[in-house]
């Protein structure tokens, strides 16, 4: 029994000594807390010749090595106490966090671009190169930073140093090895971030830059010059050999892009230098009399190219000819281009018809499906209806979506904004929500059956396909989301061939159109809903447009009867489940979506009552419990339902014990 016996001074020295080591290590971690904090503050403050207080100094210096390296790698908004004092220019402080503190030189922090408010994980040297703090770049790189070190995007601080024209720190960084021909991710090179100073494109050449270098979107310095209006630039790049025929992705050379972005010195440079063909200076000047009156509004200036590139086209022994000849389009009113002085006379006395003039000659010399033309049929559609010339509109965009469809798929972010920007301007047409005008005084009927239907057409043509794509992996979340969008442009594309429909022909042909769909099975993407379960949402909105997000005008279609109840016909699934398996039935049955005549339609329909989702919500609990609900529920609830929920709500075994079909019917009403 005496050995069992426990001393009771041992257990009280143990406790003390125990609970000191705890007071300890407490203190001790208050007070790296404090010196963290102040080490921070005094980052944040300092100048660019200030220093750390002594006292601040001491006490990390009293600190053991390893413990100052972890006292130096607390952040604060995403940046160490090194990054801080490099942006801001500190030499001393870089110094001293480096080499007494053992700080990480390429720890990265967050570099927030002041143009556009973008954020960056960088380098301490990259922030200090795109902050021009040439003396620390100098510290940083004799202490062992490496100076090529990559950026989220690829960058190197060569490149970030050459876009903010820093031509010392560029300079500096060449000289001491920095890879001149390094590109980011996109494939920008610092001689395509440079061609905003001529001093730094010359002095890159001269250290080997390849002035052809293309990027992701093929597009070489040249290129990049000629948009910004870069006169001296174009002309080094082109005296040290850069290629003027270098096409784009989109098929832009020099003397193109120069048309497009109304870069005229450079245009007539190009002009002087390059032994352009008859043809093709008679389409350049076609084509930036085209953008001036586009862009700038220049209708003067527009005529004038134009008719110089009549002169041009007569120059030849036989005119030459506008190629390729273009059939003349219903979305330009069958409009041609002029081929005679007297034609292009009538025109110019015709704002309307020089801007439609603009569309036939970039379709013709760009291709309708060029960035540049198609955005030009959307600006063009824009202004139609603007000025109530709504069919016009729906014209160009309808023209536009085909394009772009064809082109790319539905799953294309500009394919998906189009359509919605079609869909959301007939919904305020039908629902006569233009204040500017009553619906009454609209041009014709607009809009048309047909118009709706085209749409509707367009987007279902291969939406099996675009949703089949959607699965396979790497799966992007931005065209997820566009295949949800067209999803619920759909079906308000129904609610308006519904209203529009004047014929039992254009009843028929939805009928048709809509039950091929039900029975491609298709269903969004993120929530996994079927067209039933959008058409009963009052959630289901097309909340913006193609050029803005206004959403004063919206009204909510749905829950819509007539949508739901033509699915249903054709063969929609009145109890498929979502994501969160909830049935149509139990979205309709929601509080916020709540319309007696659609959930007893669906109902009629066979919609179970009973059939919970993943959180046990059944249809039958909101509907009763909803206080303006008249609907007799226990009409609709046969004795096989009611069976199901017994079982499942008191875990009665039935697996192998009742006939396989009805396994399946009671699983339906497990929650899971």
């Amino acid at each position: 029994m005496g050995k069992l016996t426990t001393n009771p001074s041992h257990s009280t020295t143990s406790s003390s000594s125990a609970a000191s080591s705890s007071s300890k290590q407490v203190y001790q971690h208050r007070t790296l807390e404090q010196i963290q904090h102040e080490l921070l503050q005094e980052c944040k403050t300092c100048t660019e010749n200030s220093r750390l207080s002594k006292g601040l100094r001491e006490r990390l210096e009293r600190l053991p090595r390893k413990m100052r390296k972890e006292v130096v790698k607390r952040l604060s908004e995403e940046c160490s106490p090194l990054f801080i004092a490099c942006r801001r220019g500190n030499v001393h402080i870089t110094e001293y966090l480096i080499t007494v503190c053992d700080a990480d030189s390429e720890q990265k922090g967050t570099y927030e671009v002041p143009e556009d408010r973008s954020a960056h994980c960088v380098t301490p040297l990259w922030c200090a190169c795109v902050s021009g703090k040439l003396p620390v770049v100098k510290c940083l790189v004799r202490l062992g930073s490496n100076i090529n070190a990559l950026s989220d995007t690829g960058s190197t601080p060569l490149r970030s140093a050459c876009f903010m024209t820093h031509i010392d720190i560029v300079q500096f960084l060449v000289e001491h090895g920095a890879d001149i021909k390094k590109p980011n991710y996109n494939g920008g090179t610092c001689l395509i971030n440079s061609v905003q100073s001529v001093t730094l494109c010359t002095y890159l050449i001269s250290k080997g830059a390849d002035v052809n270098a293309r990027d992701i979107q093929n597009k070489t310095a040249l290129h990049y010059a000629i948009q910004e209006h870069r006169l001296e630039t174009a002309q080094l790049l082109l005296e040290h050999g850069a290629d003027p025929y270098a096409k784009s992705h989109y098929g832009d050379d020099a003397l193109q892009t120069a048309c497009l972005k109304g870069a005229y010195h450079i245009f007539d440079y190009l002009k002087k230098r390059i032994n352009y063909s008859a043809e093709r200076l008679a389409d350049a000047h076609e084509l930036f009399g085209s953008t001036l009156i586009d862009d700038l509004n220049v209708t003067r200036g527009a005529v004038l190219h134009w008719r110089l590139a009549h002169q041009i086209r007569l120059r030849e022994a036989e005119y030459i000819p506008k190629k390729p000849t273009m059939e003349p389009r219903a979305a330009y009113g069958y409009a041609v281009e002029f081929t005679t002085i007297p034609e292009l006379d009538n025109i110019a006395a015709d704002m309307d018809a020089m801007r439609v003039q603009s569309l036939l000659i970039y379709e013709r010399i760009l291709g309708i499906d060029h960035r540049d033309t198609l955005f030009r049929l959307m600006f063009r559609g824009a202004s139609y209806a603007d000025a109530h010339r709504f069919q016009r509109c729906i014209d160009l965009w309808l023209l536009a979506l085909q394009v772009r469809v064809q082109k790319y798929s539905i799953l294309y972010s500009d394919a998906c904004l189009t359509a919605q920007a079609l869909v959301r301007l007939m919904l305020d047409l039908i629902d006569g929500y233009d204040e500017m005008m009553p619906v009454e005084m609209y041009e014709g009927s607009v809009p048309r059956f047909s118009d709706v239907y085209a749409v509707f057409s367009i987007l279902t043509t291969n939406i099996a396909v675009a949703r089949q794509l959607i699965t396979i992996r790497p799966v992007h979340r931005k065209q997820q989301e566009n295949f949800d969008r067209v999803m619920k442009c759909l079906t308000h594309l129904m609610y308006l061939m519904l209203a529009t429909a004047k014929t039992n022909d254009d009843r028929n042909a939805i009928y048709k159109a809509v039950h091929t769909l039900v029975h491609s099975k298709v269903r969004s993407a993120i929530t996994n809903d079927t067209l039933l379960h959008l058409s009963v949402s009052r959630l289901n909105v097309i909340k913006s447009g193609y050029f803005s997000d206004d959403s004063t005008s919206q009204r909510t279609v749905f829950p819509s009867l007539n949508v739901a109840k033509l699915l249903l016909d054709c063969g929609a699934d009145v109890n498929a489940k979502n994501e969160s398996n909830s049935t149509p039935l139990l979205v309709a049955a929601m509080p916020y979506n709540y319309d007696r005549d659609v959930i007893y339609t669906l109902l009629e329909y066979g919609a179970h009552l009973d059939e919970p989702n993943r959180q046990d919500d059944r249809p039958l609990n909101l509907i009763r419990n909803n206080p303006i609900n008249d609907i007799p529920t226990l009409n609709y609830l046969p004795l096989k339902c009611l069976c199901s929920t017994v079982i499942v709500r008191f875990g009665i075994p039935y697996r192998n014990q009742i006939p396989k079909t009805l396994e399946e019917f009671v699983k339906r009403h497990e929650p899971y």
